[in-house]
This record gives C-alpha cells, sequence and structure tokens, in this order.
C-alpha cells in the first residue's frame, strides 16, 4: 500500500482535493478532523490540555480560542501542547493506516495542513501539494466568514510557501483551472501509484525491538 500525503497552504483546494480522492475510492484520514475529536467532549486530549494549561477546557471540551490565546507566540507553551497531541493524532493515524491496509487499499491518504512544516512527509511514500495562482487563494480565503486580510497575512507566515511545498513535493496538483483537471490530476496520481510497493506501511521494527524480541 502506498501511503500518498495531501496538503498544501490555506485556500489551495485540499479540501476538495480530498474529496475527489475519496470519490477514486482511496480512504483519506483528515487529520484536522482528527483533532477536533480529540479536543472535543470525550476526546483524549480535554484532560492532558486541561492540566497543561488551566482554564482551557469549558463544559468538558478544549476551547479553542483560549488554548490560542495561551500557545499564540509562546514557543514553550506551544511545544508543551504539540507533546500531548502529536502523539495521539499518530496514534490515529496509525489505526487508519492498519484499517486501510486491511481493506486492501492501493492508496491510502494522509490529508495533512501542516505536512512539510511538522516532518510528516516521513510517514509517506508520496506527497502532493494543491496549488493555485494566488489572486486566487486570497480571494477564496477572503470569501469565508470572519476572514480578513490581516488574519490571512497572520496564517500565511506561519505556512512553508507555496513555492517551496511544490518544489518538495512528487506531485503537483493544481486547484484553479477548473474542477476536471484537477479530478484528472489526481486519477493520474492514483493510476500510478495503485501499481506500486510502498516503504513506509506496515512500519518497521525499531533495531532496539528486535533485540528485545530475541
Amino acid at each position: 500500500m502506498i501511503v500518498l500525503g495531501l496538503t498544501g497552504s490555506i485556500g489551495m483546494g485540499k479540501s476538495t482535493a480530498a474529496a475527489m480522492l475519496r470519490r477514486l475510492g482511496c480512504p483519506v484520514h483528515d487529520s484536522d478532523a482528527t483533532v477536533h475529536r480529540l479536543y472535543a467532549q470525550g476526546g483524549a486530549a480535554v484532560g492532558p490540555i486541561g492540566r497543561a494549561f488551566p482554564g482551557v477546557v469549558r463544559d468538558g471540551a478544549v476551547d479553542r480560542q483560549l488554548l490560542s490565546v495561551e500557545v499564540m507566540g509562546n514557543t514553550p507553551a506551544l511545544k508543551r501542547l504539540e507533546a500531548i497531541v502529536h502523539p495521539l493524532v499518530g496514534q490515529a493515524r496509525d489505526r487508519f493506516l492498519r484499517r486501510a491496509a486491511a481493506s486492501g487499499a492501493k492508496v491510502a491518504v494522509l490529508d495533512v495542513p501542516l505536512l512539510f512544516e511538522t516532518g510528516g512527509q516521513a510517514h509517506c511514500d508520496r506527497v502532493a501539494v494543491v496549488s493555485a495562482p494566488r489572486s486566487l487563494q486570497r480571494a477564496r480565503v477572503l470569501a469565508r466568514p470572519g476572514m480578513s486580510p490581516g488574519k490571512l497575512d497572520a496564517i500565511l507566515r506561519r505556512q512553508m510557501p507555496d513555492a517551496e511545498k511544490r518544489r518538495r513535493a512528487d506531485f503537483v496538483v493544481p486547484t484553479g483551472l477548473g474542477r476536471a483537471l484537477t479530478l484528472r490530476r489526481l486519477a493520474g496520481i492514483v493510476t500510478l501509484l495503485s501499481g506500486q510497493r510502498g516503504r513506509v506501511w506496515p512500519p518497521r521494527p525499531r533495531p532496539s525491538s528486535i533485540r528485545r524480541a530475541r
């Protein structure tokens, strides 16, 4: 099974591409949705985050706005948060990949907005980046409720530039020339990868684990 990372900057059409990949028969793991579940009532991250950041849990769920105030511009606080959330997201990702492999999937997709920024490409065989002209990107994002040019610029400063993502990617998927072209590009990628063998799944045992088993 090939593990395909799907990423792209805000407003580049990643959600649309993920939906298309599902239509093409690929199971897709949405890392944003995973984090939302972890922060919701009963989520595995609620307790640890509440202990690390007193006051950010409301009605049994993590209040994302209050949490953002705690970590914005505070590198040590952000690292504490990542130390809690990243292992939980990794566990959910591995459960997804086990299910995908058991189902006989040829290509499984990891939909991760900050894939390169967090080193997530290490868990992928190939990476596809969605991209569109900057003017279209801004128009898409600024049409969202509550969005402003200032907020968009702040988000973009935290993300790797589109040009660098395209440079690092195995595939670039255009999303500014019509959905039909995007779908054709994705279908071609899936067809190409379906005939290949992956290297990242199943994960290889660490040498220390092998020694203990002996």
